[in-house]
């Protein structure tokens, strides 16, 4: 059996500009609709904090698995005894130099970050993008070169400038797509020399709500218009992208933990089959370039009369056709069960007793993964990119603030073995990996810091106290030799 990787296999590791970069209202940033998201943790979910008309401070849900409706009337306000942690994230915005510096010496050969589009345009409606945030992301190219690593660059990630949410409601609104496509527009032509690979939107099958889509409507109708206004941006960028950048590559990322039959019982093999189409609808929609024969079933089974009740342009779907996908992007964290009967999910879902679980009640599966990409690719025939990945734990760093994570090693070596096998075995094209995070920020469920992904530990904690020294873990020793080895020392004991 072949033990490496092909020629060319892209590692590396990804992070999002809201949970990672900070610099908040620095460098002309406007505000974005997670600024005004606060910290939380299992027990205390995050919310938003929002003022109405009269006064009153009210404190929606915020977080995708549970967002809450959000009050037309209700406007964005900043708290002073709140903590947001965007505003600091975990500082890339001062420290670029240094963690692209640590990603270099790991090996990586591509690395996932998304740009800020109110760093871009700070409203959103501006004529002119804002020059001083396109020179921040041309100093992080120039970091990226130094070190011959390729950017792959998120355009949205879950987040849009705050005016675009309060003014138009988010994507729900058509209006909106035109300020995606200028904003796109803008960063090929800016960036486009320098990037080939891009992805549209971020888990653009599981986000809803105000802070990810700007929609204050967070289910029914307006979730599914506000997708299909997303899947005509996603397409026009994608065509813009091609023109002006010939050689460019474009996918969407799409959550894709998969879920299996809670039993073999054939009502529950079928309710599951069922249940996963609530993610092909946005998959097949976006990969093959139309909607899928099962989409008025999905709209029904939400309240929605179908696709009749969505507001469809006749140009549309020439549209979708001609801005399909070059690739399937997707995060793989965990997978679930389910039976007849359960409330359908785009993540999360029933425990697996076969399965260990993660501090924060995820399973742990990596067996999964080569199940996901072979099921994603028999269905799409687009090569993959597996783009966000890893496993949150409790780092209990040493006075020196070293940190033995031997249980990120076990789980990311049965892991990476996994998609070898897949892409070895199975002949699974794939572009690359890039890990959820290289280095430690803050979680975008819980907005905690102690849910830790990295190799590199960062001195801060969840109300953002620390020194924000970074110091490499033990798996980065170890993943530095996976990578030189191209996976073959996966086999190692």
């Amino acid at each position: 059996m072949v033990k490496k990787l092909p020629k060319g296999f892209l590692w590396g590791g990804a992070t999002a500009d809201f949970q990672y970069e900070g610099g908040f209202c620095e460098g002309g940033r406007g505000p974005s609709t997670h600024d005004y998201e606060t910290n939380g943790s299992q027990e205390h979910p995050r919310h938003l904090t929002m003022k109405m008309p009269d006064g009153t401070i009210i404190n929606p849900k915020s977080s995708f698995a549970i967002a809450e409706d959000v009050p037309l009337t209700a406007k964005p306000i900043l708290l002073p005894d709140q903590y947001y942690p965007s505003h600091k994230a975990v500082d890339f915005y001062h420290h670029y130099k240094e963690d692209i510096k640590l990603m270099a010496d790991l090996g990586f050969k591509v690395y996932r970050f998304s740009i800020s589009w109110s760093r871009i345009y700070p409203t959103g409606e501006e004529k002119e993008p804002n020059e001083e945030g396109l020179k921040f992301y041309d100093h992080v190219l120039d970091e990226l070169e130094k070190y011959h690593i390729q950017p792959l660059i998120t355009i949205c990630h879950d987040e849009l400038p705050i005016n675009l949410a309060v003014k138009y409601d988010g994507f729900n609104s058509r209006k909106v797509i035109s300020f995606y496509v200028q904003y796109a527009k803008t960063l090929f032509e800016h960036f486009g020399k320098r990037v080939k690979y891009w992805l549209t939107f971020n888990e653009i099958n599981a986000i809803r709500g105000f802070s990810s889509t700007g929609v204050h409507k967070a289910n029914g109708l307006n979730r599914y218009q506000a997708a299909h206004n997303m899947f005509i941006a996603s397409a026009l960028a994608i065509k813009l992208g091609h023109k002006i950048m010939p050689n460019s590559q474009f996918g969407a990322m799409f959550a894709l933990s998969t879920c299996y039959p809670k039993t073999c019982k054939p009502e529950d093999v079928l309710a599951t089959q069922e249940e996963l189409r609530e993610n092909w609808y946005f998959v097949d929609t976006m990969g093959r370039g139309y909607y899928p024969k099962f989409a008025d079933e999905i709209l029904q089974h939400h309240g929605i009369k179908g696709l009749s009740a969505l507001k469809i342009e006749p140009e549309d779907n020439k549209i979708l056709y001609e801005g399909q996908l070059d690739y399937v992007a997707f995060s793989y964290y965990r997978s679930s069960t389910f039976k007849a009967g359960d409330e359908w999910f785009n993540v999360g879902g029933d425990d697996n007793p076969y399965l260990e679980k993660t501090p924060w009640g995820w399973n742990i599966d990596s067996l999964g993964l080569r199940y996901t990409m072979n099921m994603v690719y028999d269905r799409i025939q687009k090569p993959l990119f597996i783009v966000e990945n890893g496993v949150g734990a409790i780092d209990h760093p040493d006075d020196n603030d070293y940190v033995e994570d031997n249980y990120r090693i076990k789980y990311l070596s049965q892991l990476l073995s996994a998609m070898r096998d897949a892409i070895n075995i199975d002949k699974v094209p794939c572009i690359g990996y890039t890990m959820w995070a290289p280095i430690d920020l803050v979680s975008l469920s819980t907005g905690e810091m102690k849910k830790r992904y990295g190799f590199i530990y960062v001195d801060m904690d969840d109300l953002g106290h620390g020194t924000l020294k970074r110091t490499p873990k033990k798996s980065y020793k170890w993943i530095k030799h996976i990578i030189e080895t191209n996976g073959e020392a996966l086999d190692e004991k």
